[in-house]
């Protein structure tokens, strides 16, 4: 970090000679490495670049060609400007010097003042040093940071918004193949920041200077896993450089340390549909903005909304979803995304994990069968670590995503899409896990052959259904408490068969003589008919309420 001309002049050293710029403008802020004292007109021979000349002009050509070459010349070895006293040769400013130096684009001040030089000289020396000690300093600072948190084992997402926070600049990291993994942006810049980004990440690459970007690649071992740039923003004393060249080594390092870990590509679009869920997202066209940016185009097709359900069974690994996702999309010419896989908080061990599938076109009759196909392919890649693996997929319905303007238009198929990745997600927390049937001939289930689950996942924290719930369940679940057994299994298996007690029973993995005894014990404690519909309606409410708050 060296100081320009013009901050120079802000030092006091200058203030007695009453300095007054005769040429200044975008010349003022050339860097001043070092200052210079000579009278000679053959001093440009001994300058480097850089140098401010401190001169009285005593020993200046007087022919005036002569003395307009002197200041090309000056110019030509990049000095950084002249300071020239009045008095002691000239007495006011020849115009012929004025003339070459705003031809030659040189900074050119005048003192009016007689002023010691050497004062001068240490004031600027001082700073140029202070500003370079500065400059170490946050090197060092900036090292020390992401050596740590390379150390540490540090997230991507963590060092990237140190990165971000470090520079006060917008920062993304993105794959070789320009797709966002990461970006910390602000909120109203994202939507901007992030459309199109790909295209314009490709033609920044070719000339980052164009647009303030600095670029710099994530690589080690010969191996490049992405680029990490960072929008324009104020100077950093360690230079912008140096600071994404620091956070750069940590992410590489961190890929070493992990080979077996995510690609980016899927971590970039997981971290999008974990956004979309938790609600982090600054309007419904960033949503969209994200998801292109993350190599996941909505515009032109129908998305759905789904969630994947796996047990890895007896004897088999369970196949990573996301890569099982990716597969049956293909298989269909789709595109997907997968967001975080957790477990299912109710006992069962299941792994559940929500997913955008987006098929290109807008006819929805052709989409939803083509969206079937992907359900089953992705069921049988779930299944295929093990002969005992159970899998099922909840899927929503379409949503015809159309082009960017109209906007609304598009923010309210994006908004109805969002909507329902939550819905899905919530069916999936009050729905019976992998147990039951499925009339598409699949394990897996669509939403809207689920209206009273959606129903009671959509009033989920009205707390007069909570209270209904308590209220009718609160006997069997005193009883499941006390002497432990599967009488909820037993309700929930009866309450998906009402018409089919035999169906019911294989449901719940009973013989029909003991499961017909689970009804009789139920009936007792709940003080219900399970011929009467409307207690049956009322038991399938309390029951679908109970496993949204116990299991979603």
């Amino acid at each position: 970090m060296l100081p320009t001309v013009s901050e120079v002049l802000t030092l006091d050293a200058f203030t007695p000679g009453a300095p007054v710029v005769v040429v200044g403008g975008a010349a003022l802020e050339a860097s001043v490495r070092w200052v210079h004292v000579s009278d000679s007109a053959d001093v440009a021979r001994l300058l480097e670049g850089g140098e401010l000349l401190l001169s009285t002009g005593s020993g200046w050509p007087d022919d005036p060609r002569r003395l307009a070459l002197f200041v090309t010349q000056l110019a030509e070895v990049g000095a950084a400007g002249i300071v020239l006293e009045l008095g002691a040769h000239y007495r006011y400013v020849p115009a012929v010097l004025a003339d070459a130096a705003r031809s030659a684009d040189i900074a050119l001040i005048v003192l009016h003042r007689e002023v010691k030089f050497v004062t001068i000289t240490e004031a600027v020396h001082r700073r140029i040093i202070a500003d370079q000690t500065a400059a170490l300093e946050a090197r060092d600072a900036v090292r020390t940071l992401f050596t740590g948190l390379a150390l540490r084992g540090a997230p991507t997402e963590f060092i990237v918004e140190q990165v971000g926070l470090t520079l006060a600049a917008p920062v993304v990291l993105e794959t070789v193949g320009h797709e966002v993994v990461v970006a910390h942006v602000g909120g109203a810049a994202e939507t901007r920041t992030l459309r199109d980004w790909a295209r314009r990440s490709r033609s920044a690459a070719a000339a980052p200077d164009r647009d303030g970007r600095t670029i710099v690649p994530v690589e080690a071992r010969g191996i490049r896993w992405g680029w990490l740039v960072a929008l324009p923003g104020p100077a950093h004393l360690a230079g912008r450089d140096a600071v994404l060249e620091q956070a750069a080594t940590a992410l590489a390092l961190g890929r070493l340390a992990d080979p077996g870990g995510e690609e980016w590509s899927r971590l970039g679009r997981r971290r999008v549909v974990d956004a979309l869920i938790d609600g982090r997202f600054t309007g419904l066209s960033a949503v969209a903005a994200r998801l292109d940016a993350a190599g996941m185009p909505l515009v032109g097709t129908v998305a759905f909304a789904a969630v994947a359900l796996v047990s890895s069974g007896q004897g088999g690994d369970a196949v990573p979803v996301a890569a099982a996702a990716d597969i049956a999309a293909a298989a269909i010419g789709a595109r997907v995304v997968c967001g975080t896989s957790t477990t299912v908080d109710d006992g069962s061990a299941l792994v559940r994990t929500p997913l955008i599938l987006a098929v290109a076109g807008r006819a929805t009759s052709a989409a939803d069968n083509r969206a079937d196909a992907f359900t089953v392919a992705l069921e049988d890649a779930l299944r295929a670590g093990s002969t005992s693996a159970r899998a099922r997929v909840v899927l929503g319905p379409g949503t015809v995503i159309p082009a960017l303007e109209p906007a609304a238009e598009y923010e309210r198929a994006v908004g109805v899409l969002v909507a329902g990745l939550r819905e899905t997600i919530d069916l999936v927390g009050a729905d019976e896990g992998l147990r039951g049937s499925s009339r598409r001939g699949a394990d897996g289930r669509r939403v809207a052959e689920r209206p009273l689950t959606r129903v009671v996942a959509a009033l989920r924290d009205d707390h007069r259904l909570v209270a209904h719930a308590e209220r009718m369940l609160d006997p069997l679940l005193a009883e499941t408490r006390a002497r432990g057994g599967d009488l909820l299994d037993v309700l929930t298996a009866l309450l998906a068969h009402p018409s089919n007690r035999t169906a019911a029973a294989e449901a719940a993995h009973l013989s029909r003589s003991v499961f017909y005894q689970r009804i009789a014990l139920l009936e007792d404690l709940l003080g219900v008919d399970f011929d009467d519909g409307e207690q049956v309606a009322a038991l399938h409410v309390a029951v679908l309420t109970h496993r949204l708050h116990a299991g979603g």
